[in-house]
């Protein structure tokens, strides 16, 4: 940078800003900078990031490669040496000769490149000192200069001349700190944009545009030598105007929310489905209900993903409140009325099924366009466990079916199907029903498979979809005849089932396969809209239209098919779920009087139910009290819940388990185990956040905990993690990401890409606890050998961000964690790219201009422009999706111009 002198030339001390992008150890030096390691590490190709060195191994592994600056691995074993810039390789291939381009070759004036180096000169009226860098005033201009101070007054006017003919730019910049202009009247000074002349009309001053409005920022302003810089807050980014901060729409990415996603300034929210809880901040996991107090169940508790079902012990049914059991009188109804049935019929050249739902229907939202949807009650003798598909008891049979099939077109949604003119609906024929089937029970589940990618330049193709549809039905021993026990009764209907199967999975490639609930005909997956054809989107079943937006129908409404809307549930009805289609009527009629609302949203709304710490032989008023020693925390029960242990409760009418007198008080982390009367921890997999409890809770999906005597959901802990990587872009990421990663964990992951293509990695934070004298690291090398070539190598927080190639052409990944302390972790970004631009992204990824701005780091932290960025380099046909405009509203003219200067340079390197 220029003196305010203004004809000396100062060195920039690129290391106090960001420690000049380095690893480690930032050394500053004339004109440059240079970053080193601690010992035990050297420095990697990009010449930032620090690698482990180990005192075994061969090529740049080895501290005594030879290599002055850079080595890299050659062919065969070899090394081959490179030199930072402003240097150049000698004749002995391993020594850097140092250049004019390389802080001015130390020169204070002019330098030339010779065959021995860097050779120094200096401007007319100076000489160069002994040092052969430095330059000095001769003095013969220093005597002429004292000649004209001693100058007569008599000759006043020849001074003045001779003052001004000498007064000139030619001669130290005129005493000009920046630009100098020779007049008529002497030399005039001027300063840049971002300075101040002063008022001896020579030195240049920095403005502080941070001190007038802020600079203009929307948020912070930083002042820098001759300009500023304005940045955002932490959930906020920076637009191209360079001053404004606009909110970051997190939720308009990929992969922030399992489920649900909530927009806030400067910050997100996700949410899940019912039947799911929220763990590391994002992920969604089912909820074991039945961990806590059985589910209230009575009796038994099956979980089941995304919700639970009480069931009853043989001799039982459940009760209307779905939690107790009522004893059966004359064990084992032979006239159970079927709840779903699947009916098929020639149509057109083909069959087409319906599956029809009657009763116990329940639908649920999955992950994306997926949902579910349940008809019927499954036995309360299915077991999950249970190997077989069929099970017995007494004389009742349960058999067990299911079909998956792939369609290759569309996406799963239960949209209305129009498949005749209004009123003109036929029935199928009974005579030509090729098939006709009843079940106790049916679930229908959809899910999308992997997206199937499109022609260069155009976007991609419909998903691919699963369908599952599992059946359940009884045989009973009055089926059985002279000529066919009950064993022969169930192959001959396992047999049917299976031509049922057939038909079936014949109509759903037809796309003639229907769902039919509460009367309503329903499509169970919508074919994709051929570009021509721009319709209106209309909403799923379940769904209605708010602020043009399909929204689940809410709890205390249901889906009416004919108006496509949602409605309130009518008097003397209840729902307590979102997104169905019917209303569950109130238990008993002669209370429809008493409904506290016409919007009644759970079963409690409908009147003269026993309140919690109640009960009653049906669940109805009149109530009793729960005794003493009972407590009850739900309405509508027909018992209550023995404390255990003898315990006794504090009072009549108990409404929990704290209100039992228990001999000592738990704390979190604990529960009360009632046999032996002490505090139990809760074992590795369940937590419990609160005092005198009597269970831990579960961890929700795949989740576990590091420990026992866990105390909070956020210690539940997803260790899924590693594998195969794609080919072209992914994410490395710790397990339980963004939620701290668990204890004693290793993965492992490899990236294989396709012939003559590269690696690129971002790496944006990452957060490791620098406690733990590097018990957690994660380090990325060509293969598993501790010998093979290392990329990057760390056991720290770093939350600047880094870019580099990899020096291999493949990579092994590691991550390992210790049972010490935890931490965030990572999510770190790779693409492969055409190996024909190895050089222009190396010379982007090494320039520390690239990590020198606050900006440029936000954009490598940005995800929506990294994946931008990674979708042109991974497919360079993709850049002409973009328009031009876009381009520029999306990164700032700095970022810009770097690259441009670089991609300029990389396709006319001659011009």
């Amino acid at each position: 940078m220029l003196a305010h002198d203004g004809h000396n030339c100062l060195d920039v001390d690129e290391c106090l800003e960001n420690n000049g992008g380095c690893q480690h150890t930032c050394v500053n030096v004339m004109g440059s900078y240079e970053c080193r390691c601690k010992e035990g590490f050297f420095l990697s190709d990009n010449q930032h990031t620090c690698i482990h060195r180990l005192e075994e191994g061969l090529s740049c592994m080895n501290k005594d490669h030879g290599c002055s600056h850079i080595c890299k691995e050659a062919p065969k074993g070899s090394v081959a040496c490179e030199c930072r810039p402003g240097f150049e390789l000698a004749k002995n291939q391993r020594d850097c000769i140092l250049t004019c381009n390389h802080g001015n070759g130390g020169c204070q004036h002019s330098c030339e490149d010779t065959a021995e180096g860097p050779e120094c000169s200096c401007h007319p009226q100076y000489k160069l000192h002994t040092d052969g860098k430095s330059c000095l005033e001769r003095e013969d201009t220093a005597l002429e200069m004292t000649e004209n101070n001693a100058t007569s007054v008599a000759d006043g006017d020849k001074r003045v001349k001779r003052r001004l003919l000498m007064e000139t730019c030619a001669v130290n910049n005129g005493g000009c700190d920046r630009t100098c202009k020779d007049t008529s009247t002497g030399v005039h000074c001027s300063c840049p944009v971002g300075f101040t002349l002063q008022l001896d009309g020579k030195t240049c001053k920095d403005i502080d545009e941070c001190q007038i409005r802020n600079g203009g920022c929307d948020h912070f302003c930083k002042n820098t030598v001759g300009s500023f810089d304005c940045s955002c807050t932490k959930g906020f980014k920076l637009l191209t105007d360079e001053k404004s901060c606009q909110d970051v729409d997190e939720c308009s990415l990929d992969r922030t929310c399992d489920h649900s996603c909530i927009n806030h300034p400067g910050t997100f929210a996700c949410a899940c489905n019912k039947g799911y809880t929220l763990y590391g901040f994002t992920h969604c996991g089912d909820t074991n209900e039945c961990s806590i107090n059985n589910g209230g169940c009575q009796q038994v508790c099956a979980n089941t993903v995304g919700s639970y079902e009480c069931q009853c012990h043989p001799g039982y049914k459940l009760h209307w409140n779905k939690k107790d059991c009522v004893e059966v009188k004359g064990f084992l109804s032979t006239s159970v009325s079927p709840h779903v049935s699947l009916h098929c019929g020639k149509s057109g050249g083909g069959d087409r099924c319906f599956l029809r739902c009657h009763s116990g229907i329940h639908l649920s939202s999955g992950l994306q366009e997926a949902y579910s949807v349940t008809c019927g009650s499954s036995s309360p003798l299915r077991s999950k466990q249970q190997k077989s598909n069929d099970s017995a008891f007494g004389d009742v049979t349960t058999i067990r079916t299911s079909v998956t099939f792939k369609l290759n077109e569309g996406k799963c949604s239960l949209k209305k199907a129009e498949l005749f003119p209004e009123g003109l609906r036929p029935a199928l024929p009974e005579k030509h029903s090729s098939v006709k089937e009843s079940f106790r029970y049916a679930n229908l589940t959809c899910s999308p498979g992997k997206q199937v990618p499109g022609p260069p330049g155009r976007s991609s193709t419909p998903k691919e979809m699963f369908i599952t549809v599992e059946f359940e039905r009884e045989t009973y021993q009055k089926e059985v005849t002279a000529s066919c026990d009950l064993s022969c009764i169930v192959k001959r209907t396992e047999k049917r089932l299976r031509k049922a199967i057939r038909t079936l999975r014949k109509a759903a490639h037809r796309e003639q396969f229907h769902l039919q609930l509460s009367g309503m005909d329903l499509d169970v997956t919508k074919k994709s809209p051929r570009t021509s054809e721009q319709q209106a989107e209309s909403c799923g079943v379940g769904q209605g239209h708010v602020e043009n937006q399909c929204v689940s129908c809410r709890a205390g409404t249901y889906y009416d098919g004919a108006q496509e809307r949602c409605i309130l549930c009518p008097n003397g009805t209840f729902q307590n779920e979102e997104g169905q289609i019917t209303c569950q009527p109130c238990p008993r009629p002669e209370n429809l009087g008493s409904l506290k609302t016409p919007e009644a949203w759970n079963v409690s709304e409908c009147g003269g139910l026993c309140q919690p710490g109640e009960y009653s032989a049906d669940g109805f008023k009149p109530c009793q009290l729960c005794a003493l020693g009972t407590f009850q925390p739900e309405a509508g029960r027909t018992s209550c819940f023995p404390c255990g242990g003898g315990l006794p409760t504090k009072h009549l009418g108990a409404t929990s388990f704290q209100d039992c007198e228990t001999r000592v008080q738990c704390s979190p982390g604990h529960f009360y185990n009632t046999t032996t009367h002490r505090c139990i921890r809760c074992p590795a997999g369940t937590y419990q956040p609160e005092f005198g409890k009597n269970n831990c809770i579960s961890c929700p999906g795949n989740t576990t905990t590091d420990f026992d005597g866990s105390t909070n959901i956020t210690q539940c802990k997803n260790r899924r993690c590693g594998g195969e990587l794609g080919d072209f872009t992914g994410y490395i990421e710790s397990p339980n990401y963004p939620g701290n990663y668990p204890a004693n964990t290793e993965c492992t992951w490899t990236i294989n890409p396709p012939p003559k293509r590269r690696i690129l990695i971002v790496v944006p934070e990452i957060f490791l606890p620098i406690e733990d004298d590097c018990g957690d690291y994660l380090v990325m090398r060509k293969t598993s050998s501790s010998n093979s070539v290392t990329t990057y190598e760390t056991c720290q927080t770093y939350e600047r961000p880094i870019a580099f190639t990899s020096r291999s052409k493949k990579l092994w990944i590691q991550f390992k964690s210790n049972e010490g302390n935890s931490a965030r972790g990572f999510q770190v970004p790779y693409v492969t790219y055409d190996e024909d631009y190895q050089e222009l992204i190396e010379d982007i990824v090494r320039d520390g201009r690239l990590y020198a701005s606050e900006n440029h780091q936000e954009i490598l932290k940005d995800k929506k422009l990294i994946k931008a960025l990674f979708d042109v380099l991974a497919h360079p046909q993709n850049y002409f999706k973009y328009t031009a405009q876009e381009s520029r509203e999306m990164f700032p003219r700095s970022f810009i111009r770097l690259l441009r200067s670089k991609v300029s340079r990389f396709l006319r390197p001659y011009k």
